[in-house]
């Protein structure tokens, strides 16, 4: 029986709604992106994002119904994104979702954000088969998963204070790049000249799977102060904090690959668009006989095609409710999901 789940992500600054047909693949998705709202902060605002959400999630459910050729009463269930992120944001998505369900007389199954993430490479081609390792790398997350089966989570690494992301934006606001700086300081590094200023690798050879990234963005911070940051300086030390971070993320990827004997990676989560952290990647999981997948770039960032093809993943496992009673859950573990064959 062919099924269609509707989309819906709302975790933090990205509206994204999609439409996934368990036949024929991704029907739609559209994106509603808040940067320009937050821009001007300099970070995420939670109450202005509460608010964008509720201003543009049903003009984008219709809009990928549109585009679908869809009605809604052709849809079979709706996922939306139930944690982690920021309640407010979660709410509205969550709100809808049930809303919408008990209107329709349809399941709803709440996502977990990372698992999203987790899944989106199964979107592309070629795509990677059960068992795999995981780097999960976004703004809020670092984590290196051994991924068994949908719902087969075990945690191998994680960051024990920044993220890979946060690494990022943090070391280009301390450059002058706008919010979120994180693609823009990849730009800048383009120019920047390598060797000129030596940044730490932390936990690089700390022989076990975690990560440290605020050691890092003290030591940017550092070199701003001592340094005039003409164009070419702050594109040098651009250049030196990416090299830093792809550093660590790549050998402590390899190295879980070596330590549970699995040849295949997986790449999810905002930083996975990386070209740097791509390239290296590729180079050197190709070199022992590996094999690394990433998402298209248009489902690195949030989206609601990930919340929609996990949804219809867990649709398989009879993960839906009809009760409609709903709660968000801002901090989640991954691993506490529990699903059975």
């Amino acid at each position: 029986m062919s099924l269609i789940t509707l989309g819906i992500e709302s975790s933090c600054d990205e509206t994204g709604i999609a439409l996934f047909h368990s036949e024929r693949g991704l029907l739609a998705h559209t994106l509603h992106s808040q940067i320009a709202l937050h821009n001007e902060y300099g970070g995420v605002v939670p109450e202005l994002a509460s608010r964008d959400h509720v201003r543009h999630i049903l003009p984008l459910i219709r809009s990928a119904l549109l585009n679908a050729g869809c009605t809604l009463d052709e849809i079979n269930a709706i996922a939306y994104t139930q944690g982690p992120g920021l309640s407010g944001a979660l709410l509205v998505g969550a709100s809808v979702a049930n809303s919408l369900a008990y209107t329709l007389d349809i399941p709803t199954i709440g996502i977990h954000h990372l698992e999203g993430h987790l899944l989106s490479p199964l979107l592309s081609n070629p795509k990677p088969t059960f068992p795999f390792v995981a780097l999960l790398v976004s703004g809020g997350h670092t984590q290196l998963m051994r991924v068994d089966g949908i719902g087969r989570y075990t945690l191998l690494g994680e960051s024990i204070d920044d993220a890979a992301g946060e690494a990022f934006d943090k070391s280009a606001k301390l450059l002058g790049l706008e919010y979120p700086g994180g693609a823009l300081l990849a730009k800048l590094a383009l120019s920047g000249k390598a060797g000129r200023f030596k940044l730490p690798r932390p936990m690089l050879h700390s022989g076990d799977l975690d990560f440290s990234f605020s050691g890092l963005k003290t030591a940017v911070l550092t070199l701003t102060q001592q340094h005039q940051l003409d164009e070419q300086t702050r594109a040098d030390i651009a250049h030196a904090a990416q090299e830093a971070i792809v550093d660590v993320l790549a050998q402590k990827a390899i190295t879980a690959l070596g330590q549970t004997g699995l040849n295949q990676l997986v790449i999810a989560g905002g930083v996975g668009a990386n070209k740097l952290l791509r390239e290296r990647l590729h180079h050197d999981i190709n070199k022992r006989g590996g094999s690394v997948f990433y998402p298209d770039l248009e489902f690195c960032t949030d989206n609601g095609a990930m919340i929609a093809f996990a949804g219809a993943m867990r649709l398989q496992h009879q993960e839906a409710q009809h009760g409609y009673r709903f709660n968000v859950k801002p901090r989640w573990d991954l691993q506490e999901l529990n699903y059975t064959d």
